[in-house]
């Protein structure tokens, strides 16, 4: 294997996160967020690995599945590696067109042996995988188990409990993908950062693995034998347990919706307790200390004034020029272009997008300005990194402490961002700090009626020198915050928690020593045996972000399986109605909505900046709960505007129902020329002459079918109908290739 030399650094397409926390309440775990991982591209003025050498270790791996793939169907990218880990990573990828479909693959290669490290296929055909799938849960738990024994060779892995859903959010017409997660071991003791995901579609295909972290030989592990008991550390665990009361923003990214509620959740300081020691895992170590609650701190008790009294464009770029400057002549900032409109919280912005030119590329990022303000919400500083990846010197040897950083961080908040601060709390967890750099970030919680908030927080990153790294503020507009006088007290939800308390051995390396090699044994807490559960403060229920709080269940004799699985992939949301009756009508508003909801992906909010100029109805206007639907409906076709008002509320006949299905399909120009199509129903008089190929269609694809030789084309639609049918409908939209994209 070739040897590398390390000509030059370049940051590549990601970018450190600027919002640190996460806004799931997550009961289940107590580790801080951390940033994303840049990503490094690496220059060699040597030859080091060719695409025919990647290409052979793949089709190693994977012999004579990939057969039809030429070599001239994969493509190679220059290596990279990660800030904390000097191995050299490769990709490749492959695409190919297959009758008119494309398919297409990506694959990760690690270190000198080029071991794989993920791979991930998207298959042109797979109508055996969509709903209902050919192989089930179990069934396809049973392959990716065998996956790993024989084809990554991984007898020192254990699968763990994988708590999320397998009907995630999507598209009916897109096959149903299971995930497992497997953890390496040693002593039969899971390793926290050697984890393997693999994914198998519901035909049985592995279509894709991720290693987390690459196993390393020299590294050491506390010996198991020196644990203490697990029964005596859980009973002091719960003894100084202690709960904090939140409120939790719940964001809907596919409509963009924010709910609000109060949820308890273990308080945050703790991670682990350290098995051999008995001694309580933070942030910062081990401490023989339980460590407390942090009081809640305004940063400012009044209201300040803003910064400024707006901003315009030209301002805006003037500002940005100067902020933005860098003193180097390896690297030329340039400004892209300047954008105005609302962000993803809403608020009117200038968004000033740039570049950093240098001889390896460019890197870019965005300034952010509240246009009504101008003050600035958003930025990240790349020009640390830069400097340090093109000249490999650090701009400062003497690091800040935290305490140090804690204040610079105070200091430019109250500069940049006054207005938003009375909203805002001190700290009450650790920052991260990036050993690499001597950088740290904090975060600041927004606060209401002297409660915390989860989802909304001012990100700050500070350099080694004291200058502003990062600025993130993420304040939303909430209008009805729920009172806390009706909800369960700390005592019971304390006792909810205690109950739900296990501890669960684990190998893993402290956040402040990741590049040693030495694995200490820590006992996490987890809460309900689930990851991302809470606790509901009024009812002092268990709830799960990602299976649905409001998910329930239906019975039905025909249609059971279509409801259900409609309902849990979140085509179908009951927002809890226990009282819904499957063989109730449909309006065409709610059926329009599943049908929508169904066969493509869009987002009500639209994307950042965009602006929802189209009404083609009187009575559907921007604010409407279904406009986008019916707005994206009038773009495909699937409705015509022949009124001025579309009437979401009466219900939808099988006749209409049929019409909507062809039309998807791109089958109306057939479906028109009704002369060509008899109907043998015994009821064929009552259908419209004009609809006649619709309905004759429909039928003949199973979409809508007449019973006892009657359609009955005025009858009105179930919710259990449709279910059957859009469940049809999305095969026959697979196999035709007929995809909605958005």
């Amino acid at each position: 294997m070739s040897r590398y030399k390390k000509a030059g650094l370049l940051f590549t397409s990601s970018i450190l996160s600027l919002s640190m926390f996460s806004s799931i309440a997550s009961a289940s775990t107590m580790v801080n967020g951390q940033p994303e991982k840049v990503r490094i591209q690496v220059a060699s003025t040597d030859i080091v690995v060719t695409k025919e050498e990647l290409i052979k270790k793949f089709r190693e791996m994977f012999p004579n599945q990939f057969d039809f793939l030429t070599n001239s169907d994969f493509h190679v990218r220059s290596p990279h590696m990660y800030p904390e880990d000097e191995t050299i990573r490769h990709d490749l990828s492959f695409t190919k067109t297959i009758n008119g479909n494309q398919i297409y693959g990506n694959v990760g290669f690690v270190g000198e042996e080029l071991e794989i490290g993920y791979f991930s296929y998207q298959p042109h055909s797979v109508p055996d995988a969509l709903f209902p799938p050919k192989v089930s849960k179990e069934e396809a738990k049973k392959i990716a188990v065998d996956f790993m024994k024989n084809f990554l060779d991984e007898k020192d892995y254990q699968l763990e409990t994988n708590t999320f859903n397998y009907y995630p959010q999507q598209i009916l017409t897109e096959p149903i993908r299971y995930s497992f997660t497997f953890a390496r071991t040693e002593n039969q003791v899971p390793i926290a950062d050697q984890i393997v995901q693999v994914s198998v579609l519901g035909n049985g295909d592995v279509v894709g693995f991720n290693k987390m972290s690459q196993s390393s030989t020299s590294s050491t592990f506390d010996d198991i034998t020196q644990i203490k008991d697990k029964n005596e550390l859980l009973k002091e665990v719960k003894e100084n347990l202690s709960v904090d009361l939140n409120y939790q923003i719940n964001y809907d990214y596919q409509t963009s919706d924010r709910t609000v509620e109060l949820v308890y959740r273990p308080a945050a300081k703790l991670q682990g307790i350290e098995a051999t020691t008995g001694k309580w895992m933070t942030a910062n170590g081990y401490t023989s200390e339980f460590p407390g609650k942090t009081k809640i701190e305004k940063i400012s008790a009044n209201q300040l004034p803003s910064k400024q009294d707006g901003i315009t464009v030209e301002e805006a770029k003037k500002f940005a020029e100067q902020f933005l400057a860098i003193e180097s002549d390896q690297i030329k900032l340039n400004i892209d272009s300047i954008q105005e409109m609302d962000n993803y919280n809403g608020v009117p912005v200038i968004s000033v997008h740039y570049m950093y030119m240098h001889r390896n590329g460019g890197s870019g990022s965005s300034l952010e300005f509240n246009k009504n303000t101008g003050e600035i919400i958003r930025y990240h500083n790349m020009k640390d990194h830069l400097l340090f990846d093109l000249t490999e010197k650090a701009k400062k040897e003497n690091h800040l402490s935290q305490q140090e950083a804690l204040s610079q961080a105070v200091k430019f908040i109250k500069e940049w961002v006054p207005s938003y601060l009375n909203n805002y709390a001190m700290p009450v967890e650790e920052p991260y700090v990036d050993e690499r750099l001597g950088s740290y970030h904090f975060t600041f919680p927004r606060i209401v009626n002297g409660i915390l908030v989860n989802g909304d927080q001012i990100g700050v990153g500070i350099s080694a020198d004291g200058s502003l790294n990062s600025l993130n503020v993420d304040y939303q507009e909430i209008e009805n915050w729920s009172s806390s006088d009706e909800v369960i007290s700390e005592q019971e939800a304390k006792t909810i928690l205690e109950e739900a308390l296990s501890l669960k051995l684990t190998y893993m390396k402290h956040a402040k020593n990741v590049k040693e090699n030495h694995y200490d044994l820590v006992y996490l807490p987890v809460f309900n045996e689930e990851s991302h559960s809470y606790v509901n403060a009024r009812t002092g229920e268990w709830n799960n972000l990602f299976t649905g709080k409001d998910s329930i269940t239906v019975s039905h004799p025909w249609a059971e399986e279509e409801l259900n699985y409609l309902i849990n992939a979140k085509v179908l949301n009951l927002k809890g109605d226990k009282s819904f009756n499957p063989d109730a009508a449909i309006s065409k508003g709610e059926a329009l909505k599943v049908l929508i909801n169904s066969i493509t992906y869009f987002y009500r909010g639209g994307y950042f900046g965009q602006e929802n100029m189209n009404q083609t109805f009187e009575n559907i206007d921007t604010k409407h709960p279904l406009y986008q639907q019916i707005e994206r409906a009038v773009e495909l076709g699937i409705i015509k505007a022949d009124n001025p008002n579309f009437d979401v509320d009466s219900p939808i006949t099988r006749e209409e129902l049929s019409i909507w299905m062809i039309r998807v399909l791109g089958l109306e120009q057939a479906a028109k020329d009704s002369s060509i199509f008899t109907l043998g129903f015994d009821d064929a008089d009552k259908v419209q002459s004009a609809n006649a190929g619709y309905i004759a269609i429909a039928n003949s694809l199973g979409l809508v079918k007449a019973e006892q030789n009657q359609f009955n084309p005025s009858r009105e639609v179930t919710y259990a109908e449709l279910a059957v049918s859009t469940i049809r409908l999305a095969h026959a939209i697979a196999e035709s290739g007929r995809g909605l994209r958005y």
